[in-house]
């Protein structure tokens, strides 16, 4: 990881000192004191002239002009608009004193005129074209600056991404082995629970059947307890085992038709159903790819939850379907019923291990199976969510990647803490 944070600073040390000799070269560029500008432009206005004068006196023609044009460049270049003008006003005067009919004379001729007039213009052109490079140079350093800033914030950025990058990967990691271990604690406890919870029950039905004569009423009734509170045990202790079992087996994927599953639950819950007014409403359901086991395993833990949560309902109306929605890439399914419902504020506990929102003596149940529901759909790469509220019914959502999709989307369940109804 070293080699990769090496270039970010390399290349950052690399652009400020660039950025550095930028300035340098730009403060040698701009005089910025206004006595030193409008001295440079008298200085180079009266060596121009000297030049030009030294240049006439070994008969060279013609070089005036653009000798003090490269004067009046210079001035506007490194000085400023100011001192161009006081360069080009300057030179205009001398041009006329020394290179004009008549000599030492500031009067132009009609013949003249024309030759003064170009001078004059061709410096102010002069002087406009170093301003606008100037102006110019100015912008591309500007956006350079700029380029430079950003490819330095881009670098950082990187380089900050990078660390989180490798922070996410070690959290990761060590979640995954926390919850492996966590999930092989609970395995291994509740098979060692068993064996002795056993022992309690057997022995304890012995101890009932062989003295419940010598036993009072209240004895008995204490012996009656214990039985069923081990029982009842037992009953969690195989509910966590098969919540265990889940997180550990592995998928066996297939294309699966949400249908199909739904018709062989409801079949299969039709002896507990047997006597009771329920109004099915099943709707069109897609194909998912998925473990076939698992999926069942949920529906079968949601239509059961909405069949003993309308208990009390003389008509009790619970409806499967798919919700309509715009995401092409999963489909949303839910199951509701008109039973007892739930307090939304709850619902962040809804699908915790043990966690019940309802009295035992009113429904039984130990709280694991919208837990697994939950573990079940998040290693299928969907989503579980609930809607309800008290005495006007529940509904659960879940939702499943499209079968085209879900190949690559299906992952395994490294979730902490779960929840449950």
């Amino acid at each position: 990881m070293s080699d990769l944070e090496e270039p970010p600073r390399v290349l950052e040390s690399g652009v400020g000192m660039k950025r550095a000799l930028a300035r340098w070269n730009q403060q040698l560029q701009r005089i910025h004191s206004p006595i030193l500008r409008y001295s440079l432009s008298v200085a180079c206005v009266a060596l121009a002239l000297g030049l030009a004068l030294a240049l006439q006196h070994y008969q060279f023609r013609d070089v005036e002009l653009p000798v003090l044009c490269l004067a009046i460049a210079i001035v506007t270049w490194h000085a400023g608009i100011g001192p161009s003008v006081l360069a080009i006003l300057l030179s205009t005067m001398s041009f006329n004193y020394f290179f004009i009919e008549p000599i030492h004379s500031f009067a132009v001729s009609t013949k003249d005129l024309p030759y003064f007039i170009t001078f004059l213009a061709w410096g102010a052109l002069v002087a406009w074209f170093s301003t606008v490079s100037r102006r110019i140079e100015a912008g591309l350093r500007l956006a350079r600056d700029r380029l430079q800033t950003e490819v330095e914030h881009r670098a950082q950025r990187e380089d900050e991404i990078r660390r989180l990058n490798r922070e996410l990967a070690k959290r990761a990691t060590d979640l995954e082995a926390t919850n492996k271990d966590l999930e092989s604690f609970a395995y291994s406890v509740s098979h060692d629970l068993r064996a002795p919870l056993r022992h309690l029950v057997g022995y304890s039905e012995l101890l009932q059947k062989e003295a419940s004569s010598s036993l009072d009423d209240k004895s008995r009734r204490y012996m009656q307890t214990i039985l069923q509170s081990a029982k009842r045990m037992g009953n969690l202790i195989d509910d966590l085992l098969a919540f265990s079992r889940v997180g550990r087996a592995e998928t066996q994927n297939s294309l699966v038709s949400l249908e199909q599953l739904v018709k062989e639950v409801v079949a299969e819950l039709r002896e507990e159903t047997n006597g009771r007014e329920i109004a099915w409403k099943v709707g069109a359901l897609p194909a998912c790819y998925g473990d076939r086991s698992m999926l069942k395993l949920v529906l079968a833990n949601l239509v059961s939850n909405a069949v003993k949560f309308t208990r009390m309902r003389a008509r009790a109306e619970i409806e499967i379907g798919c919700v309509d929605g715009k995401n092409n890439h999963e489909a949303e399914m839910f199951v509701r019923d008109n039973g007892a419902g739930f307090d939304m504020q709850y619902v962040d506990k809804l699908f915790g291990v043990f966690q019940r929102l309802h009295l035992a003596e009113q429904f039984e149940g130990n709280g694991i199976g919208l837990a697994t529901v939950q573990r079940i759909i998040h290693r299928h790469g969907g989503k579980v969510r609930a809607e309800g509220a008290v005495d006007q019914g529940a509904t659960f959502y879940f939702s499943l990647p499209n079968a085209q999709d879900a190949v690559e989307r299906i992952r395994h369940d490294h979730t902490g803490t779960h929840f449950g109804r």
